[in-house]
């Protein structure tokens, strides 16, 4: 079994030609200097006939650039609606109970929620008064460590690999942007080395096959589609072409809906029941996708789809440019479901995992 998602250290740069050793003949490959030392180029044995050489100095791999550092610079951006009336109320000069008044006001407009805004206050002013802070400047800080702490119960990684293949079910409404994270989820997948099949088990929606398609034709991935076919017919065919074909992952887009929409629901729950007469285990993963936009309803869409369903992990999507990210305070306060990724954009590189720290530092820079 192994995790999926974590990066892969980068590979030390090459060094540099000009302080390589001459070959004798051709290379086959650029010479690579390790990062644990310096490498010391070799210098010919001076002669009387020949001009001293210049000394070279040794060559040193430089540090490699941190890896999400890119993308902690885009989560910042995106954030910056939701942290810019949170920050703003550490800029006075003194804590007191206005700043609090204040600062519990930001939060909520951030749509933290009543629980979760309470929460962080309450552990706020016991961090202020262990530390015996007098700056308001440094009490931002502690709230950053008060909402890590908060949502580190929802960092967690997506396993691929404890059953073959790893049938996961995306749901999701309308609007949401599901069937375009299960592009973004196949090719996180695909980088990792996992092998995928998607299925188009999304046959209300029009078009909605066509859509998956261009996904797996841009991931090479085989997808299982019908036209008019029953969704859950679609996902049986999928779990089992996923087996007989050796699959990591099998990937099955179901229709949006409304949790309100209740025959609707009673189909999720049919591809669900179907799925798991072709597979015992599965479906193993069960992932919500939410718009981050939505706020404190993401979070009844969260309740009513988990009741339904039994959530495993969440997607959260088109987090730049709303002012309420503070709903990942108020999931992780009332229903606790993991969010495996979030995202800030269009771009395939615009879906990342989630890690509670980066996104608490986001959220307040």
């Amino acid at each position: 079994m192994f995790s999926f998602f974590r990066k892969k250290t980068p590979a030390p740069p090459p060094v540099p030609a000009e302080a390589q050793t001459p070959a004798v003949e051709p290379a086959a490959a650029p010479v690579v200097a390790p990062a644990v030392a310096p490498v010391a180029v070799p210098l010919p044995a001076p002669n009387a006939a020949s001009t001293p050489a210049a000394v070279v100095p040794p060559v040193v791999a430089p540090a490699a650039p941190e890896p999400r550092k890119g993308w902690l610079d885009k989560l910042k951006a995106g954030l910056r609606k939701t942290g810019a009336s949170i920050a703003t109320v550490f800029t006075g000069t003194q804590i007191d109970d206005a700043l609090y008044e204040d600062l519990e006001t930001a939060l909520l407009m951030a749509d933290t929620g009543v629980k979760a805004t309470e929460h962080l206050l309450a552990d706020l002013k016991k961090r202020v008064k262990d530390q015996k802070t007098t700056d308001p400047a440094a009490v931002k800080a502690l709230l950053a460590d008060a909402i890590t702490d908060l949502l580190k119960p929802l960092q967690k990684p997506l396993v691929i690999g404890e059953f073959k293949p790893t049938v996961i079910m995306v749901a999701g409404v309308n609007g949401a942007g599901k069937t375009t994270s299960i592009g973004k989820l196949t090719r996180h997948l695909a980088n990792e080395g996992a092998t995928v099949l998607l299925a188009a088990a999304d046959t209300f929606r029009a078009a909605a096959r066509e859509q998956l398609a261009v996904w797996a034709d841009r991931n090479t991935v085989d997808i299982i589609t019908q036209e008019g076919g029953d969704p859950a017919a679609v996902s049986f065919d999928a779990v089992t072409a996923g087996r007989a074909r050796g699959r990591d992952v099998v990937l099955v887009d179901t229709a949006g809906r409304l949790p309100t929409q209740l025959h609707l629901m009673e189909e999720l729950r049919k591809i669900k029941r179907v799925v798991q007469k072709a597979d015992a285990t599965a479906p193993h993963e069960v992932l919500l996708v939410i718009d981050g936009n939505t706020g404190q309803n993401a979070l009844m869409q969260v309740k009513a789809f988990d009741e339904a369903l039994q959530l495993t992990g969440l997607v959260i999507t088109k987090l730049d440019g709303t002012a309420k990210g503070g709903v990942l305070c108020a999931i992780a306060r009332e229903k606790p479901v993991p969010v495996y990724f979030i995202g800030v954009g269009e771009k395939l590189e615009d879906l990342e995992t989630f890690d509670a720290r980066e996104f608490a530092q986001a959220l307040l820079a």
